[in-house]
């Protein structure tokens, strides 16, 4: 009934919004926690190792839950069907990879929350591809483009004075601190075009569940190689060191939490596309900050000058979430998006149709998801190993305020329970 006349039409472009914009905001909560464990830097480990431990984390996490929302013979099924996308999935891990192990060493030299406002600039640079290679924002009227594109640019300006709220003294040296600017820049240079590959596989109809279960091919085969490259091959101290042992817990708990916050980035980029999505995931600047300061004590020495630039920086950032979420596309807009699914279907021989359907989120049930006994091997697996690091977990050498973690664990459960749900009732996670 909804495809009847225009009338019908419009309630459903505003379901699937809200969606999008529900999971873009998870996204920012998860994925601000998830940059936590990277202070263990702080605790002079190598990046490549940070890195290397925290995408095993994600790799872990990203089988599983493909496995346990879906099933494993729905995710090869739909990889089947577009194996196409394969590679494409891969060079976005691998691309992830790469502005991920750049992060760290921004992390090292400047700071979690310094850090955080550099590289969300990717804001922009995916907003322009967006527009150049899948139609966002053709056919959209004045008010909606300049909503998303003020909103992008509002959050990019609040990202930036928080960065400035909280640069206080002067801890690093001006050569270290070059060098972490330069490793944020690389690293939001790369994680915009990494939406590339992401809106490429949707508009062709590729659930986001498979798609990150390749995904995190790219990532872990890039990042073992960065080890070996760059940090001693196989002599490198995270294959060796004892007092690695005691900390991995951490760092795959931190590739799990990315995990979650990428799925729901990735359903974001499905129903919002690019110029939407990621400004809305890039929220997490403002979940980044309140780990550091909140958990770790960052702005604990700074002046009243610099948290007035938070409170502004933060005021400033909310002001563009909500002018992005405003931005409900017009039919219009929904006709010139669908003229890049055509192309894609013209180009690989894909059922229009049906592509459509499952970019509407409304696919049918011809895969049903079924369990199998090795899906359920798979969960036990992931669950083994989290045991097996955490009954060697030790806590970090670190100022943490444990009153602070417990509020944001709750608010990371309800984002959780809110967006995860809403996308249960309204698409079956497809």
């Amino acid at each position: 009934m909804a495809t009847i006349g225009h009338v019908k039409a419009a309630p459903q472009f505003t379901s699937k919004h809200a969606l999008g914009v529900a999971c873009g905001l998870a996204s920012g909560v998860w994925l601000g926690a998830a940059e936590a464990p990277t202070k263990l830097v702080n605790a002079g480990f190598s990046p490549f190792a940070i890195s290397l431990c925290m995408v095993a984390g994600v790799f872990t996490a990203r089988w599983t839950f493909p496995t346990l929302l879906k099933g494993t013979s729905y995710v090869f099924t739909d990889l089947a069907e577009k194996k196409h996308l394969i590679v494409w999935a891969i060079l976005a891990g691998a691309i992830w990879a790469v502005a991920n192990t750049l992060t760290v060493f921004a992390i090292r030299d400047v700071g979690l929350t310094v850090a955080f406002p550099l590289w969300n600039t990717n804001t922009l640079v995916g907003l322009v591809w967006g527009q150049l290679l899948f139609n966002e924002l053709k056919g959209a009227d004045g008010k909606n483009i300049l909503k998303v594109v003020l909103g992008a640019l509002a959050i990019l300006a609040g990202a930036i004075l928080l960065g400035f709220g909280t640069i206080h003294g002067d801890p690093n040296s001006s050569h270290r601190t070059v060098h972490g600017i330069v490793a944020a820049a690389g690293a939001s240079l790369l994680w915009g075009t990494m939406y590339i590959p992401y809106r490429k596989a949707y508009i062709s109809g590729m659930n986001p569940l498979s798609f990150v279960t390749v995904f995190t091919v790219g990532e872990l085969v890039t990042v073992f190689a960065l080890v070996l490259a760059f940090d001693g091959g196989m002599s490198a101290p995270i294959f060796h060191s004892a007092q690695t042992r005691p900390l991995l817990f951490w760092l795959f708990l931190g590739g799990f939490a990315w995990v979650i916050g990428d799925l729901f980035q990735q359903f974001a980029t499905k129903y919002l596309g690019i110029g939407r999505g990621i400004p809305l995931s890039n929220t997490n600047q403002l979940w980044g900050l309140a780990w550091g300061a909140l958990v770790f004590g960052e702005l604990a020495a700074a002046d009243s000058r610099h948290k007035i630039m938070v409170v502004c920086g933060s005021i400033i950032m909310i002001v563009g979430v909500l002018g992005i979420s405003a931005a409900v596309a017009t039919e219009r807009e929904q006709l010139s998006m669908k003229d890049a699914v055509k192309r894609e279907c013209r180009r690989y021989g894909l059922p229009y149709e049906h592509i459509v359907e499952v970019n509407e989120g409304s696919e049918s049930d011809e895969h049903p998801s079924k369990r199998t006994w090795w899906d359920y091997c798979i969960v036990a697996a992931a669950v083994s190993v989290f045991i097996w690091l955490g009954k060697d977990a030790a806590l970090p050498m670190l100022k943490i305020d444990y009153r602070w973690v417990a509020v944001l664990v709750g608010v990371l459960l309800g984002a959780t329970i809110v967006s995860g749900s809403a996308l249960w009732k309204k698409t079956r996670f497809s």
